[in-house]
This record gives structure tokens, C-alpha cells and sequence, in this order.
């Protein structure tokens, strides 16, 4: 993948102005699609840029929970995998050599004359001209599996964003709705087994989903529950009860996705005088918040007619970048002018 992580350090080395850590004209929050389409064009723009996201890799939710699934309502693209669009969107970004500041999260807001100081939860500093927030739906952390705590990381996963990485294993999925359906989907090619356990009667992902996870090979289990996971050092087997009889059986297991969906949180957001409603962000038709330097969008952000799209995310990026341009730079213009004639980027 195109995108590096970058320490304090690294960043300092690129970043004008190591007393404060970082220092860049701006600082995308959140480094899914719409945030590193922010990073091209910020660049694009001429501005120094950072990504900052509490996840380890690029890609935001898309990385984090359906890297395998195909998308079909992108323009230009009519069909694409999500890890290849978040590689291309990396890939884009990449001539303007934007920081990325990965497992980090953005907690504290503080303004100076010129720009806005963002601290994270360890106190490290960014000091960015105009921020751009497109944090998805808020920071977002898997709902734990109840059982086999001790082995995360050791066989127990709440992603799998590798599936190669389990060829050969049996793997359990844990789940019944679109992310479970999906991890199955995408390791049966390669695993030894996959049986995917689920404690209602019936799965709750797409429909057309669900009829290809039941031509797929998959083992589906529903009216089961994953009660105990066995293994020293790595998981070796999981034990499921039948919850219509009570009935228990172990079963060799090398891997367990656990797939049971995402509790989301604007968190510390909420704590930077922005205005939100039902968790969304209200932004006008420039994305600004009204906070001073203060941009957002993608899905966390809200005004009359959104619509929660890939597609509405990235224009909305870009309208927030050309409107914070005049912000940094009052002579320079809201519109960027057209990418064809100044050639490709260097």
C-alpha cells in the first residue's frame, strides 16, 4: 500500500517546524476515502497535508471491514474491490508525500491567531493552518466477542483484511450480518473450512449476500453460539452450543473472525464547538462547521438533502479543501482551476 505510517519524528523530518511535532497547512481527520481524496487535493492545492486516524492503516472503514467487497457506484470504476480503491486513492495522494499519523486519535482543538492545534490522546501535537474532519461515522471500535479474550491476535481476529494469511486454516466466523457474510465470502477460497455461526435464526446481511454465502461453501450455523474457545499459545478449537437443544460440540478451529459489528462515537469531537444532531455534524454548502479553520465531511457530517454516498464524499472533500484554500491564502481563489492543465502531479 501506498500510505506510511510516520512517527513524530519522521514527521518532523518532513514537516516544517519540529517544536510543535507536526506542522502542515492541513490536517485531515480521518483517512478513509474521502480523507485521503482530501489529502490529493490539498495537495493538489499546494498545501502541506497530514492524515491523522485512530486505525492502523489507511482506508477507514472500508479497510477495517470490507477490503474484499466488491463497490459498484464509483464513478469511473464499475466494479471495484474496496482494497483497490483505497491502494488507488493512496496512490493518488502520494506524489504530494502527505504524513500520515496512523493509531492516533485526534482529541483536543485549541486556536492560534493563524491555525488550530490538534493534540492527540498522548499528547502529541499537529499545528495545521485549516482542518478537514472526515472521520466516517466517528471513531468505531468491534463489539468483543465474549469469550476467548486472551487469544486476540493469536488466532482470534475482530478483522481479516488479509484472507491469504488464513490459507489452510479452519476458520470460524463469528456473526450474521454484512461484515461476517463478507469475511466468509472472502476466505473460502483460500481457508481449509469456514463455518459461520450466528445466534438468531436467520442471517441479517444483504439478501443477495446471503445467497451467495449459501452457494459458497461456507457452513452456516445459525440458533448458535461460539461459547468457548481452546487453545494454549494459538486457538485450536472453538466449542458451539446449539441454542434450540443446548447441545455443545468442539470443533478444530485455527482462526475465529469475529464479525459482530461496531460501536461508533464522535467522541472527542464533540468537545470542539461544533454543532451536532443525531451524532452527525452540521456543516454548510462550503463544509464548514463554523468553527474557525474548521472543515468536515463524508458520512459524519449532515445539512438538508445528504445523501450517504462514496460519491457525495468525495465531492464534498474537495469542496472543503477549495473553500479552506482562500482561508490559508486569502488571494488565492474557491476554485482550483482543472488538474488536466497543469500535467500530472510530480
Amino acid at each position: 500500500m501506498t500510505a506510511r505510517p510516520a512517527t513524530d519524528d519522521a514527521a518532523g523530518s518532513e514537516a516544517a517546524g519540529s517544536d510543535m511535532g507536526v506542522q502542515v497547512d492541513m490536517l485531515v481527520v480521518g483517512a478513509g476515502p474521502a480523507g485521503l481524496f482530501g489529502a490529493y487535493y490539498a495537495g493538489f492545492r499546494g498545501m502541506s497535508v497530514a492524515v491523522m486516524d485512530t486505525l492502523p492503516e489507511v482506508g477507514g472503514q472500508i479497510t477495517a471491514m470490507y477490503p474484499e467487497k466488491v463497490i459498484y457506484d464509483v464513478a469511473g470504476f464499475p466494479a471495484v474491490r474496496g482494497r483497490e480503491l483505497v491502494d488507488a486513492l493512496a496512490a493518488q495522494a502520494a506524489p504530494y508525500d502527505p504524513i500520515y499519523l496512523l493509531g492516533r486519535q485526534a482529541t483536543e482543538l485549541a486556536h492560534e491567531p493563524d491555525a488550530v492545534v490538534v493534540t492527540d490522546e498522548t499528547g502529541r501535537r499537529v499545528r495545521a493552518r485549516a482542518v478537514v474532519i472526515t472521520g466516517g461515522l466517528g471513531a468505531f471500535a468491534p463489539k468483543p466477542l465474549p469469550v476467548g479474550g486472551g487469544h486476540l491476535g493469536r488466532g482470534l481476529y475482530y478483522f481479516a483484511p488479509r484472507p491469504d494469511e488464513h490459507t489452510g486454516r479452519d476458520v470460524t466466523v463469528a456473526g450474521g450480518g454484512d461484515a461476517a457474510v463478507d469475511w466468509a465470502l472472502a476466505l473460502v477460497p483460500v481457508a481449509r473450512s469456514v463455518t459461520l455461526v450466528h445466534k438468531r435464526e436467520r442471517l441479517r446481511a444483504q439478501p443477495a449476500a446471503v445467497a451467495r454465502v449459501e452457494a459458497s461453501g461456507v457452513e452456516i450455523r445459525t440458533l448458535t453460539d461460539l461459547v468457548a474457545v481452546h487453545g494454549e499459545d494459538w486457538v485450536e478449537k472453538v466449542e458451539l452450543e446449539d441454542l434450540r437443544d443446548g447441545s455443545r460440540e468442539i470443533r478444530p478451529a485455527q482462526a475465529i473472525v469475529a464479525a459482530l459489528g461496531f460501536g461508533t462515537d464522535l467522541g472527542p469531537l464533540t468537545r470542539w464547538g461544533l454543532t451536532v444532531e443525531r451524532r452527525r455534524i452540521l456543516v454548510d454548502s462550503a463544509m464548514s462547521t463554523g468553527v474557525a479553520r474548521v472543515f468536515a465531511a463524508g458520512d459524519l457530517v449532515d445539512y438538508p438533502g445528504k445523501v450517504r454516498l462514496i460519491a457525495t464524499a468525495f465531492g464534498e472533500v474537495a469542496t472543503a479543501v477549495n473553500n479552506a484554500a482562500p482561508v490559508l491564502d486569502p488571494t488565492a481563489k474557491v476554485f482550483p482551476g482543472h488538474s488536466s492543465d497543469d500535467g500530472p502531479p510530480t
